[in-house]
């Protein structure tokens, strides 16, 4: 195997850390993973960067395991690398690389005013998990290390930098830490200098670009593998330096590449942990808190509605049903229950048949509550069956990227010709496509290789700027040479489908105040 050929793609997901091998065709051929979790402390959500460290090196290493079976063979090298991780979030460095604060993930909410002051400053949605709104939170509540801030970056831009020694990333990455001009291929100038205003009126000496990482399209050259940044990923010393490492992007932009969607009116849904909606925008929009303006790879603007809840509480309900059947005597591989207990929530009622549930682990920037609580509710006459209960989860999961996505729909007029699912939700056959589809009123494609996901993203970003032709868009790279002969599936929900969902969702806007009194009274 001549691996001076492949692209490798390496993706540091909400759950797990992820990587994917691919060949000179595109085609998977490794793989390996590492489980994690991050953790709420003293109010924060976080991952430890001890814990990212031993992550990276177990998923690396557990790839590393798949060619040497499959290959006989662990790479020295590869044609070309990419990392990919969580959007958003707050990593501030000081000059010589010491980490300065925890790293907030953008599983927080915990900076409403600094996101109000600035939507209203820009005129530009700024949501509460942008790391400019963390920035800007950091400095309104005076505290002490912002001074001393040098380099500000994601969880990816930070990785990038462990490998290559480069402070950059990918613009749909940027993006997620400051707005972004799609004209220039650049942040916006107007928005920095106002941005600069205040950093001045606060006594700071730095200004916003200084810190910030540079931004490139897809398709540039992002730097090499340094000698330390081999050693990070590969402690063993098999792998070496020298491998041209692509502009490192974040697990949005890597699900549009993965699921073909970074063309104008195009979208793809991604749900794991938390679910979000891409749609590439064909006209500019208003400003609405619900909606985020990112880009492609490639710089092209793309409305998005982030969710931060979507799977976290199926699972743990899954995990409660496989502690029962352990206390049986009735052990269940996990994966098998997930497929069985997807496959009854298609028995259910269209509606629900009267049961509600709230998915709310954190808070949820769509709906304006800062803290969640999950609920499950009954109503005394409801249809209490196991089909209905595991199809009230499935549906919570989608409602609040429902709400959102109908502003999209209904007051910008946005136009969407096909819409991509990829993540777990969609691992059981038909299930999570049939569910997204009675949600948006549409048809749901899944591709074949939408269970790669966000690696697999990545590791065409990679073999894109290892193979592009002279002028090749990414767009037309991935029509002509990755996805022309991709095999998918396309679901469309029956108009019952859709007419119960849309029940469940009246009952779920109509009983919010369940959810708030949960966050209000459970403390």
């Amino acid at each position: 195997m001549n691996f001076k050929n492949t692209a490798l793609g390496i993706e540091l997901g909400s759950t797990r850390i992820k990587a994917v091998l691919l060949d000179e065709n595109h085609l998977p051929i490794a793989s390996g993973s590492h489980e994690w979790e991050n953790q709420l402390v003293d109010g924060i959500w976080t991952y430890s960067m001890e814990a990212v460290d031993k992550g990276i090196k177990e998923c690396y290493a557990d790839l590393m395991r798949d060619t040497q079976e499959k290959f006989g063979a662990a790479p020295e090298t590869f044609g070309a690398i990419g990392v990919s991780a969580m959007m958003h979030g707050y990593l501030p460095f000081d000059k010589d690389m010491n980490q300065l604060a925890e790293f907030r993930t953008w599983r927080n909410t915990m900076t409403a005013q600094a996101s109000a002051e600035l939507t209203e400053l820009f005129g530009f949605a700024i949501p509460q998990r942008w790391s400019i709104a963390h920035l800007y939170q950091a400095m309104l509540n005076g505290e002490n290390h912002v001074g001393d801030i040098a380099h500000l970056t994601t969880l990816a831009g930070y990785i990038h930098y462990l490998l290559s020694g480069e402070h950059l990333m990918g613009i749909g990455e940027a993006s997620g830490m400051f707005p972004i001009d799609s004209d220039k291929f650049d942040y916006d100038e107007g928005m920095l200098g106002k941005f600069d205003g205040l950093v001045k009126k606060m006594g700071y000496s730095w200004n916003i670009r200084e810190i910030l990482p540079k931004v490139l399209a897809a398709g540039e050259n992002a730097g090499y593998l340094t000698a330390s940044g081999a050693a990070f990923l590969d402690p063993t010393g098999t792998l070496k330096p020298g491998v041209p490492v692509a502009p490192c992007e974040g697990d949005a932009g890597t699900g549009m590449v993965a699921t073909n969607s970074v063309r104008v009116r195009t979208g793809n849904v991604s749900a794991g942990t938390s679910d979000f909606a891409m749609i590439v925008a064909d006209h500019a929009l208003g400003v609405h808190k619900e909606i985020n303006m990112v880009t492609t790879p490639s710089g092209l603007p793309v409305a998005m509605v982030h969710c931060s809840n979507c799977t976290s509480d199926i699972n743990a309900w899954v995990g409660l049903f496989a502690e029962f059947a352990d206390a049986i005597g009735a052990p269940q591989d996990k994966g098998k229950l997930y497929t069985m207990l997807f496959n009854k929530a298609m028995e259910g009622d269209k509606d629900c048949g009267g049961l509600l549930s709230y998915n709310y682990f954190s808070g949820e920037g769509v709906t304006g509550v800062d803290e969640g609580r999950p609920v499950f509710a009954r109503k005394q006459n409801c249809s209490f069956t196991l089909e209905n209960f595991m199809r009230t989860h499935l549906l919570s999961a989608l409602s609040t990227l429902k709400i959102g996505l109908d502003i999209l729909t209904t007051e910008e007029k946005v136009a969407v010709d096909k819409i991509y699912g990829h993540g777990g939700f969609f691992k059981t056959p038909g299930v999570g496509q049939t569910m997204l589809s009675a949600a948006i009123g549409a048809p749901v494609s899944v591709m074949e290789t939408a269970g790669e996901g966000g690696p697999y993203g990545m590791a065409l970003l990679a073999s894109y700027m290892m193979n592009k032709g002279e002028d090749e868009t990414l767009e037309d790279y991935l029509d002509n040479k990755v996805f022309n002969n991709a095999k998918s599936s396309t679901l469309m929900a029956s108009d019952a489908d859709i007419a119960g969902f849309n029940a469940f969702l009246s009952t779920y806007k109509k009983a919010f105040s369940v959810e708030k009194a949960a966050i209000a009274d459970l403390s």
